[in-house]
């Protein structure tokens, strides 16, 4: 198939997703029914990937008979454990997604055919009425599957957000399962592959522009767990550029701090392969609805349980990987300006991921708190790259003397302004600052990439030169960042004593000069046509006063 018949497919894939997404959610928001449709997606995805790979075995094996679909529960329990061990979860035959849909699509044909038989309207099929309990059943035996095995903190919890008994579903039993009915209708009905073909791209796709629609619908909310695409693609690529400005083909280990729904770590399988990410891909999310839909998400991206290890918790207060730090590459996009405990906490201070600095981060700003968080946890040969609030580049107080304990110890590489209007929610100019622990100089580069980007819709985006008529704002930028040197109106490399004498401001207009894009006037011709004007004046008011003369005489 060739890559623009695939595009299209694909493009009118999430169309009739979004489409169907809007029409299934009824009464419940939008950015509340993400989870029945993500989670509905997960589902299918662990079945069939755990169907396909049973099949795959037996069919190795010579037995091409064999279908784990259609075998007994009882038979399918001699591989339960091998499974768990191998996948990180099991699922009975009989819970199945496929088998469930199955289920569905008999039963209505069932009852169909017993109102034609009858001569009466449709009545509900058998599994209207307790969909929603053999919906929970099977997502509570599924997690229960991993329980006391190396997976049990990657499955725990995983669809506490498919609340299948919630009111926004439907007011009573029987209209919310129809709604479930129909959302499982339509998630079995997409065409997302066959694992067979390794065609299972479709499926992470799907998530990620499901979540990229919902994000960009839900405004601010949805702009704190989701990072734009092309946003994510910059920041992966700055962190894996070595010294000498080659990119990396393999790293360690990848680390987020405020994760979300894990789509900046997923870069680094879409740019490396997965495989190259050799020690795994490793976050921390404190909102635990955010937290359940990054674990899916790299399910969906065929990330295995024991490659990835994302934590619920308070990143600042409460870090989950002290065992598994310092990282090769860091990248994160926090929320900007939050609130945290800082000075209220008294050992926060003495916390070696921020003692260093001598101060912690206003309690009214977290935003240089995870900074330093991202500082003390990255590899001597390392690069973090981390979005920020414009804000903290030149307000005064505390966060300008962690930037100079950041300057003075020259841990920045590079400040680069954004454009405005890239991220969801918020239509604000940020800044990615990025972090390296053993620089080849002692000098940070500046770069002005505010008019980098290309019209989207009601926003603005970091162009890929995908189309041919699209400027690759995100190579433009790289190169500067690669050739580290002055260029007027865009890059400027400053020596430390020259920041040190504009009092630690890091914002990119201090250095970089804007280009006057003002039309140049010459005065002298300005002149000369004004005196033309002032002429012309005079001789109309002559012929004027000389008409209006002639009147009155008559």
């Amino acid at each position: 198939m060739s890559d623009n018949k695939r595009e299209q497919e694909r493009t009118e894939l999430y169309r009739t997703i979004w489409a169907l997404a809007n029409e299934l959610r009824g009464s419940v928001d939008g950015w509340d029914f993400k989870q029945y449709v993500l989670g509905m997606l997960f589902y299918r995805y662990i079945s069939e990937n755990l169907t396909t790979y049973l099949n795959k075995g037996e069919w190795d094996a010579g037995n091409t008979d064999f279908d784990y679909a259609k075998i007994s529960d009882e038979e399918a329990l001699s591989v339960k454990d091998d499974m768990v061990q191998e996948k990180g979860f099991f699922i009975l035959p009989s819970e199945l997604f496929g088998n469930l849909l199955n289920r569905i699509k008999k039963a209505d044909k069932d009852a169909k055919a017993q109102a034609e038989k009858d001569g009466k309207e449709v009545e509900i099929a058998d599994l209207d009425e307790n969909l929603n309990e053999i919906l929970q059943t099977n997502f509570k035996n599924i997690e229960a599957s991993a329980i006391g095995s190396p997976s049990e903190e990657n499955f725990k919890g995983l669809f506490d957000d498919i609340d299948v008994n919630s009111n926004k579903l439907g007011p009573t039993v029987i209209k919310r399962n129809k709604r479930l009915k129909r959302l499982i209708t339509v998630i079995g009905d997409m065409d997302l592959g066959n694992y067979q073909d390794n065609s299972i791209d479709a499926f992470g796709d799907t998530y990620e522009y499901l979540m990229g629609m919902y994000a960009s619908n839900a405004g601010k909310s949805g702009g704190e767990f989701f990072t734009p695409q092309e946003v994510s693609e910059l920041l992966t690529k700055i962190s894996l550029l070595d010294n000498n400005g080659k990119m990396k083909t393999e790293v360690n280990k990848v680390y987020d701090p405020a994760v979300g729904s894990g789509s900046l770590l997923l870069k680094f399988a879409k740019i490396l392969g997965k495989d190259n990410v050799r020690n795994g891909f490793f976050g921390q999310e404190i909102n635990i609805t955010t937290y359940n839909l990054c674990r899916i998400n790299m399910f969906l991206h065929d990330i295995g349980y024991d490659k990835f290890s994302i934590e619920h918790g308070d990143t600042l207060t409460d870090p989950k990987h002290w065992d598994e730090e310092p990282f090769e590459a860091i990248v994160s996009n926090p929320p900007y300006s939050i609130k945290w405990e800082g000075s209220d906490n008294g050992t926060l201070i003495n916390d070696p991921r921020f003692s260093p600095a001598g101060v912690l981060a206003p309690k009214s700003k977290a935003d240089f708190a995870f900074i330093m968080h991202c500082l003390s946890w990255l590899a001597t040969d390392g690069t973090a790259a981390i979005v920020c609030f414009p804000g903290i580049m030149y307000r005064g107080g505390t966060e300008q003397k962690i930037r100079k304990y950041l300057i003075d110890n020259n841990y920045i590489e590079c400040i680069i302004q954004l454009p405005d209007n890239l991220f969801y929610g918020t239509s604000i100019a940020t800044c990615i600052m990025v972090l390296k622990r053993s620089k080849v100089d002692n000098q940070t580069l500046f770069i002005d990439a505010s008019k980098e980007f290309v019209k989207s819709t009601n926003s603005n985006k970091l162009g890929d030169g995908t189309s041919s008529n699209e400027p690759n704002n995100i190579q433009n930028i790289l190169n500067a960042y690669i050739n580290r040197k002055t260029e007027k109106h865009f890059t400027a490399l400053v020596k430390q004593e020259d920041i040190e004498k504009a009092d630690y401001n890091l914002s990119v207009s201090t250095y970089v000069e804007s280009e006057d894009t003002r039309e140049v006037i010459d005065i002298a011709v300005l002149n000369q046509q004004i005196s033309e004007i002032v002429q012309r004046e005079n001789t109309l008011r002559a012929e004027i006063d000389a008409i209006i003369a002639e009147i009155e005489v008559n």
